[in-house]
């Protein structure tokens, strides 16, 4: 499996609510695509989501944020981590 960190914009205003209901949503078809979702973050302010993920590959990502509602915008391989 592999890392991967993606990248949602425009999501100003979001609350820890609306961030864990579709954090939620991720999760409940996550096994669907062999994705394991570890964490999302998110600055209202700014309106970006980053959510961390194990996956086989980032079109499963992709695949996974579609169907829960929240297309990423980017999505990056993570290939070191400390």
């Amino acid at each position: 499996m592999a890392t991967f960190m993606d990248v949602h914009h425009n999501m100003v205003g979001l609350t820890p609510e609306q961030l864990h209901a579709a954090h939620d949503a991720d999760l409940a078809i996550q096994a669907d695509e062999h994705v394991d979702f570890k964490n999302a973050w998110a600055d209202p302010e700014s309106g970006v989501v980053y959510c961390l993920s194990e996956a086989p590959s980032a079109d499963a990502v992709k695949r996974i944020h579609e169907r829960a509602g929240h297309p990423a915008d980017e999505i990056h391989p993570v290939p070191l981590i400390v």
